[in-house]
């Protein structure tokens, strides 16, 4: 069997909630040190020095409280189920392999855009991808934004998306990392592809 295609043994041990975890430890070692956000940060002219790790830790740091607590919010929200789906190996690599490739993509537009020395940070590369997930595997979820307003989670994960494409080429909120929310998204899509040789699109509008 392909080895990119390869299942793992079902297994399921909450790791969205550690991740969660992990991410609070880090944000207290934040508070406690700005030393923490610069080795953690994915800044590109330190990578090129060697910083290489930066690409896997920019995902668990953030930039402040309100930050963080919306990425883990929405890990939890997202996360936990399609953790139950996908098992824990599953969902693991997913997570770290989307965020990584949406970091490294990143890096690559920083460098050509003249913003080697700007530092990325937070989860939301990764938790994008965790959103078209759980859109895919749960097409009829119906959630309620801010409480109030009813979406079907595809027709919420589509248009949150098409909202940072707008953002990104209008320059909205230029202090939010838009293109690496889209970067996480796309290379969920691939992972579907590859991986499962399943459409998310055709999983979102096909069941029902």
């Amino acid at each position: 069997m392909n080895l990119i295609r390869r299942p793992f043994t079902y297994s399921y041990f909450n790791i969205t909630l550690i991740l969660i975890g992990v991410n609070a430890l880090i944000f207290a070692l934040q508070k406690m040190s700005p030393d923490v956000t610069y080795i953690f940060a994915m800044t590109p002219v330190l990578v090129l020095r060697g910083c290489v790790w930066q690409f896997l830790t920019y995902m668990f740091a953030h930039a402040n409280f309100s930050h963080i607590f919306f990425n883990m919010l929405a890990l939890f929200v997202f996360g936990t189920q399609t953790e139950r789906h996908m098992g824990s190996k599953e969902f693991l690599v997913y997570y770290l392999v989307t965020g990584i490739f949406a970091g490294f993509f990143s890096f690559i537009i920083f460098l050509f855009t003249g913003a080697a020395r700007v530092p990325l940070l937070g989860a939301s590369g990764a938790i994008f991808a965790v959103q078209l997930a759980y859109a895919a595997f749960f097409p009829n979820s119906v959630l309620y934004i801010w409480g109030i307003l009813p979406l079907r989670a595809p027709v919420m994960v589509l248009v949150f998306t098409a909202i940072e494409m707008i953002s990104m080429i209008f320059g909205v909120s230029n202090g939010v990392a838009h293109l690496t929310h889209i970067a996480g998204f796309g290379f969920g899509w691939l992972y579907f592809l590859l991986r499962f040789r399943l459409n998310p699109l055709r999983m979102m509008i096909g069941r029902r």
